[in-house]
């Protein structure tokens, strides 16, 4: 392919004809790696320690409650050359998983928070040449991704050395204004994102606490007005579902659910489906009604087993084996959908659960199950509705979030190798083009 105007390939590919690629090495200075921490120096409160998990895509530290650690005052005091604070680059050179999702990836410190820095962790001062938020933004991208990867050893615990990070090569805008500019643009992508992913997880958090009060039958310890305890024996007729191998989900055009999707793929409700199978196969498969309840009958823990998903569509689909089926009978489906993962049934399937490599439930074990449901179908569909508008809601939001990583994707692809240039480059007089 011919190159466009103004611009020159290279080993980190097409950039413009006015940048440089430049070894890390020469961009960064005042390189600080991880205490040398055991066990014992971990403490309940003191000083702050950076652990790995916190440096994440996006470009700022964001340390989980549950996963802060801290270290004492004096452990902090011995080991100051360890200690980094908000004037320091962060990145990551050492990977628990072997593929290194997250090496070499970089943050920014956004409190004045002195912290120690774990084993792994490093920090660095940038120099004049460069603004550190553009090495920030350009770690998320893939192909300095690949770049890390290629220079990362080990294979159970993988970790690039300092030399090897130091000597690898990234193309680099010709001044820090430029530099500055696509840091900008792109820090505000992700500010937008970081907020609308909060946003999630408020929502999130508001669903699960409207479902521990719609869906617990007692209230002060009584069980609610209304409410009526019963089997889950009780409210239908249990079936199986039957045949369709791993080999023929993709076979035809007939919906199908598998065991295995309702633990990966469904929560709750089925949404949509992802095996389809031909007319042969679903001959030998459990063809569904609307209303079905479908619990997995097979799973890795007796913790998960039994995991329930309502299947509400009009199409013609069907259940493939592993499948325990239960249609019920003058109950809203929906509501059941929600009910039955609860954490109360939950426990209950699990002390049904047999076997320990490959945990099963059978439909006499689901059948034996005590559950407490209102006895109008009216209040049944009340709450079902309410959490199904949540869960609507949520999906809505999710979906803008992946339109807006999409856009920080493309935005970065076109920034940071100089396809589209936000500052108008200089010609060789110094002047602006």
């Amino acid at each position: 392919m011919e190159l466009k105007p103004g611009y020159q390939q290279t080993e980190v590919g097409v950039i413009p004809e006015d940048w440089v690629i430049c070894p890390i090495g020469d961009l960064v200075e005042g390189f600080r790696g991880g205490a040398p921490f055991k066990p014992s120096d971990f403490t309940d409160s003191g000083v702050s320690v950076l652990p790995k998990g916190g440096v994440i895509r996006g470009g700022i530290l964001d340390i989980k409650e549950n996963d802060k650690q801290f270290c004492s005052p004096s452990f902090a005091g011995t080991h100051l050359n360890n200690q980094i604070d908000s004037a320091y680059t962060i990145v990551v050179l050492r990977d628990l998983v072997p593929s290194g999702p997250s090496i070499g990836l970089m943050v920014k410190i956004p409190t004045s928070e002195i912290y120690v820095l774990a084993q792994g962790v490093y920090g660095f001062k940038v120099n004049k040449q460069v603004v550190a938020g553009y090495l920030i933004q350009l770690s998320n991208t893939s192909s300095y991704r690949k770049l890390m990867n290629s220079i990362m050893v080990g294979s159970t615990q993988v970790h690039i050395t300092n030399t090897s990070f130091k000597l690898a090569r990234i193309p680099l805008p010709p001044t820090r204004t430029e530099q500055t500019t696509i840091a900008n643009v792109l820090s505000d992508a992700d500010a937008l994102i970081q907020s609308l992913t909060r946003l999630i997880a408020k929502k999130r958090q508001i669903k699960q606490g409207a479902m521990q009060t719609l869906l617990n039958p007692y209230e002060n310890g009584q069980l609610k007005a209304g409410w009526v305890v019963k089997k889950l024996g009780d409210i239908g007729v249990f079936t199986k579902g039957s045949g369709v191998r791993k080999d023929e989900a993709q076979s035809g055009s007939l919906p199908c659910i598998r065991y295995g999707e309702i633990y990966t793929r469904h929560n709750d409700y089925i949404k949509k489906f992802h095996s389809f199978i031909s007319n042969d196969i679903a001959k030998t498969a459990k063809q569904l009604k609307k209303g079905d309840l479908l619990f997995a009958g097979s799973g890795e823990t007796k913790e998960e087993i039994g995991k329930c998903v309502a299947f509400l569509n009009e199409s013609v689909a069907f259940a493939g084996g592993d499948i325990v089926i239960l249609s019920p009978i003058s109950i809203d489906s929906l509501f059941l959908g929600y009910y039955l993962n609860t954490n109360t049934i939950n426990k209950q399937k699990a002390s049904m659960g047999q076997g320990d490599a490959v945990v099963h439930i059978s439909a006499t074990a689901l059948a034996n199950i005590d559950i407490a449901v209102p006895e109008k179908s009216k209040e049944q569909t009340r709450i079902a509705i309410l959490l199904s508008d949540m869960d609507t809601e949520i999906a809505a939001l999710e979906a803008k979030l992946a339109k807006y990583q999409q856009i920080k994707q493309g935005m970065m692809q076109n920034l940071l190798t100089g396809r589209i240039r936000l500052v108008k480059p200089e010609n060789k007089t110094g002047a602006v083009a």
